[in-house]
């Protein structure tokens, strides 16, 4: 008996042809919808249908044209306010005696801090006391050449001379009392000169030229200072400070004097209200940030100098425009932010938007949508995962 081929079987070679048919047939179908071969259809991707009990899931907004006010959030180093704190530099030279004020006192305005063996004070002393006899002596004998020039018993040159000479010693008294007083010496003692008492041989005073809190103390008993240059103490008002805040790039243009702010200390710390008071005029090489100083109460101290914050800076001046929830937006595979919109038929359509300034919880959208349009909120998500399968 004759065996006949595999190639030649006609149940197989039935088969084949059915294959072929619906092969063709499908690929006739997608050619007829898409109006082109299938490896040149659209990757656009198509548009979310869901059903009613799935809509009840989703969250959906109208967007209209709303006012907000920028913000910006960015870092920031706590300073003092250099208007109301100062370096206490040794007004004399000398050796320390004994230091009266310690780091972290309350000190008010003309309080002794420490106290020097000085030779210029010793010196400034005495040439006022000096200064004292001789002007009283020249004014008595000023009054008394008056007198006579009036009974005409002198000259009128006599009398000019004696009345130069008396304005002469009394710049001379004006000139020392300066001195003293330059010199941070306390009214007690200048009286005590002017009236002749002992005042402590050499012993000169360093006092504090503002009320404030003594935050550096730099000197030591038996340390030898020099007058102008030897810092002593740092001396700070701390119930109000500066936050030094890095503004980088285009937010340079959005930050100007009087903006609101808000400084944050540590994780999750209390936010402290300040105000913008000056924007640098220079770019800083190694940060190429501007530093916007920000200027903030601190009754209770609890920022520090060198403390690093963060700093949230309101704008003053109000803007219009569209503005959607953060979680509305979502991002592609090229990291291109997109919203999903409801359109007339009910269906979910992706937009792509382009996304301007944090607002809050809000992104401002300057490009892609348009008043009036219903923009999904939450449940963005899902509509993706169902848009993706």
């Amino acid at each position: 008996m004759k065996t006949m081929s595999r190639n030649h079987d006609p149940v197989r070679m039935a088969w084949r042809a059915s294959v072929l048919g619906a092969a063709s047939l499908g690929v006739a179908l997608l050619v007829g919808c898409s109006g082109k071969p299938p490896q040149q259809e659209s990757t656009t991707p198509h548009n979310v249908t869901l059903t009613k009990e799935q809509q009840q899931s989703l969250k959906v907004v109208t967007v209209a044209p709303a006012q907000y006010h920028t913000t910006i959030t960015t870092t920031g180093v706590v300073d003092f306010d250099h208007n109301r704190a100062t370096d206490v530099l040794a007004p004399f030279s000398g050796a320390v005696t004994r230091v009266l004020a310690e780091q972290g006192q309350q000190v008010k305005k003309g309080q002794a801090l420490a106290t020097l063996d000085s030779p210029d004070f010793a010196a400034a002393a005495g040439a006022y006391r000096k200064t004292l006899l001789a002007a009283s002596a020249a004014d008595s004998v000023a009054s008394n050449d008056r007198a006579l020039f009036a009974q005409q018993a002198i000259s009128a040159r006599e009398n000019a001379q004696a009345q130069a000479d008396a304005a002469s010693a009394d710049a001379d008294r004006a000139a020392a009392l300066q001195t003293l007083v330059s010199l941070h010496v306390d009214p007690q003692t200048i009286a005590d000169i002017r009236a002749g008492k002992p005042v402590a041989n050499g012993q000169g005073v360093i006092r504090a030229p503002i009320a404030g809190t003594v935050v550096v103390k730099s000197i030591a008993p038996g340390q030898t200072i020099a007058a102008g240059t030897t810092t002593c103490f740092t001396i700070a008002d701390t119930a109000k400070m500066w936050v030094m805040a890095q503004v980088f790039g285009d937010d340079v243009a959005r930050v100007h004097d009087g903006d609101a702010a808000a400084v944050v200390s540590g994780d999750g710390g209390k936010p402290v209200a300040g105000t913008v008071t000056n924007v640098g005029a220079v770019i800083d090489p190694d940060t190429r940030s501007v530093n916007a100083r920000v200027s903030v109460e601190n009754p209770g101290g609890e920022l520090k100098k060198q403390m690093y914050v963060s700093v949230h800076i309101r704008s003053r001046g109000q803007h219009e425009g569209l503005l959607v929830p953060v979680s509305a937006v979502l991002r592609d595979d090229e990291n291109l932010p997109f919203v999903y919109v409801v359109e007339a038929d009910g269906s979910y359509a992706r937009h792509p938007v382009t996304l301007g300034a944090r607002v809050d919880d809000r992104y401002v959208i300057p490009e892609g949508l348009h008043a009036g349009d219903k923009v999904v909120v939450d449940g963005s998500i899902f509509l993706h995962f169902i848009q993706t399968q």
